[in-house]
């Protein structure tokens, strides 16, 4: 992270463990400060995060996970035959039905599911861009290609996650010390095989990030601690709920506004 090179680290089998790393030393010293969850959740990778904080799963045995994960996802499709982008302004029922209008006999489908009128598809790159122009014409606000190395949590992604399945049944769940809501299903899971699953079937399913932050909000949650570089969830939960409130953790100072905020 710090002496390699912005091309190495842009590997995914890279980044992945990189951001993991990043978020579990915030967590650790907000946790040093009197800081601990009541739930946890993370978007996409974010989850394999959630799930030490809450002792799913520990530390090193996520490291590695997350890096098979990353290098299954990328060998999944080849360099080029798979895309992503980002819809603004239309909502899921309409990206649904323009991504049935101009599939032909492609893969274009919600890969991430963010918060009101912020959808991001994944599939063939023929059909994401077929699908960006469409959007564009059924009024979207913006509708741009992501500049990511494969289609995420699409279904072209199935090779992955059948290839990720008996690195998890390697590694010891135990059961969450706190609710983990899950992308899969955005909901809690109480269980460490309910866990190995969940995580299993997010590689080539949508992240329903969007419900899953309104279950913990209709739950009673009201405060959210994003841990880990940058602020993009914050800014979706305030989007999805505008009465929660959060607060970003990256860095020694943030753990300090962590603490003061919530009274630690």
């Amino acid at each position: 992270m710090f002496d390699g090179s912005s091309e190495d680290l842009a590997l995914t089998e890279n980044t992945q463990p990189a951001i993991l790393t990043v978020s579990i030393a915030a967590w650790r010293g907000l946790l040093e400060r009197g800081v601990a969850p009541l739930a946890t959740a993370g978007h996409s990778l974010g989850e394999y995060s959630a799930h030490v904080a809450a002792g799913t799963i520990s530390f090193s045995d996520a490291v590695r996970a997350v890096r098979a994960r990353g290098r299954f996802m990328q060998e999944a499709v080849p360099v080029g035959e798979g895309a992503m982008a980002a819809i603004l302004g239309l909502d899921l029922d309409q990206v649904r039905e323009v991504c049935a209008a101009v599939a032909d006999h492609q893969i274009v489908e919600p890969a991430n599911i963010n918060a009101p009128g912020q959808v991001v598809l994944a599939g063939h790159t023929a059909a994401v861009h077929r699908a960006i122009e469409a959007c564009r014409e059924a009024g979207a606000r913006r509708a741009v290609a992501l500049a990511v190395s494969a289609p995420f949590h699409s279904s072209l992604m199935r090779p992955a996650a059948e290839r990720l399945a008996p690195i998890l049944d390697e590694i010891e769940f135990t059961d969450p010390a706190v609710p983990v809501y899950t992308n899969v299903d955005a909901a809690p899971i109480g269980g460490g095989g309910d866990a190995r699953d969940a995580l299993v079937r997010q590689v080539d399913s949508p992240v329903r990030w969007q419900e899953l932050v309104e279950r913990m909000a209709d739950d009673g949650f009201d405060t959210f601690v994003e841990i880990g570089p940058g602020n993009v969830l914050s800014g979706l939960v305030r989007r999805i709920r505008r009465e929660l409130k959060t607060v970003q953790i990256s860095d020694p100072a943030g753990i300090n506004r962590a603490v003061e905020m919530l009274g630690a």
